[in-house]
């Protein structure tokens, strides 16, 4: 039987497949199926910032409210000191949780401030996390702002939590970044103890009915796990800290060639909201299945066996095969 273990920001795991944020790891149940399925991990659903100022603006408002109303209908209020806001309930299942699950339990954080990030990565840390990954979704549109600035601001807001916080950090980034190896590294020594490539940002869409820009989800597919593939076949030789694929990874065939190319542990999200979370069985035995062919013993033998550095033709990752991949092109008769 091969060795599937594996770590990522230095937690031991069982194999190198991760629950990533989802539904499906935002409440108990899921969270022990999950675990009982094979997850080596789970992330919990981000945590953001602007919900809890959000709610915080109605319970003030509410507060507010009821000072002013009749006094005669206080009795029928519910006291101040029984409201549980969403902050309270999210630490609640973190809690819960943990205390249910055997497997490490990653929180995720969004934040819109310096004071949020640190007030709300406490507040994670108190709760049990083992770990937590920074998930700064940020768009930045102001053409004021320069590539420099932009990675200034990922950067900060590391440092200040990595000399804050004693639970391992990671960060999860966009593949939206000029020099991605370069500001990589920059991240392991600002000291993030591991990296998710890549971020899928969701796009609006435009409702031609009402001219409304609309939110709009699309799940992902294969074909987008070839960039981080690509992208960790590159970084693995240039950095020590861990590397997650995220994004585009739906079976056994997609998660082997990212740990071939370097990744210490792949996420899974779409996949497991398209098929379920019996799909996670499947992938591993398909995993045993393909290393017990070809003869690997274990994840750590496998591990980065053709990533840039030791690949049979390094250049490929990078230009080499332009040509001969548009040359390859064949034209279907209808066309």
């Amino acid at each position: 039987m091969a060795d599937l273990s594996t770590s990522y920001m230095g937690l031991p795991l069982i194999n190198p497949l991760i629950a990533s944020s989802s539904p499906l790891t935002g409440n108990l149940d899921d969270a022990r199926r999950l675990e009982d399925a094979g997850a080596a991990a789970i992330i919990l659903p981000s945590l953001f910032e602007e919900e809890l100022l959000q709610d915080q603006q109605q319970m003030h408002e509410f507060m507010d409210h009821q000072a002013i109303g009749h006094g005669e209908a206080d009795s029928f209020l519910p006291p101040s000191s029984d409201y549980k806001s969403h902050l309270d309930h999210y630490l609640e299942t973190i809690a819960t949780i943990k205390a249910a699950i055997d497997i490490p339990v990653i929180g995720s954080l969004n934040g819109v401030s310096l004071a949020g990030w640190l007030e709300h990565g406490a507040d994670l840390q108190q709760a049990g996390c083992d770990a937590l990954e920074l998930n700064i979704y940020y768009v930045p549109a102001n053409p004021e702002e320069t590539g420099s600035d932009v990675e200034s601001r990922y950067l900060q807001i590391l440092e200040n939590l990595c000399a804050q916080f004693t639970l391992p950090i990671g960060i999860k980034i966009s593949h939206s970044f000029s020099s991605i190896a370069h500001f990589v590294r920059q991240l392991e020594r600002a000291g993030a103890k591991g990296t998710a490539l890549f971020n899928r940002f969701y796009q609006p869409d435009i409702d031609l009915s009402s001219l409304q820009v609309t939110p709009k989800i699309q799940l992902s597919n294969s074909i987008e796990s070839l960039e981080r593939i690509r992208w960790i076949a590159l970084l693995r030789a240039h950095v020590q800290m861990d590397l997650a694929a995220t994004g585009g990874f739906h079976d056994a065939n997609d998660v082997i060639k990212a740990v071939l190319a370097g990744a210490d542990a792949v996420y899974l999200c779409s996949s497991l909201l398209q098929h379920g979370i019996q799909r996670l069985p499947e992938i591993l035995s398909d995993i045993s299945d393909w290393m017990h062919v070809h003869e690997y013993e274990s994840i750590a033998q496998l591990k980065g066996s053709v990533c840039q550095k030791h690949a049979i033709e390094p250049a490929a990752y990078e230009r080499a095969n332009y040509l001969k991949t548009l040359k390859s092109y064949q034209r279907s008769d209808n066309n």
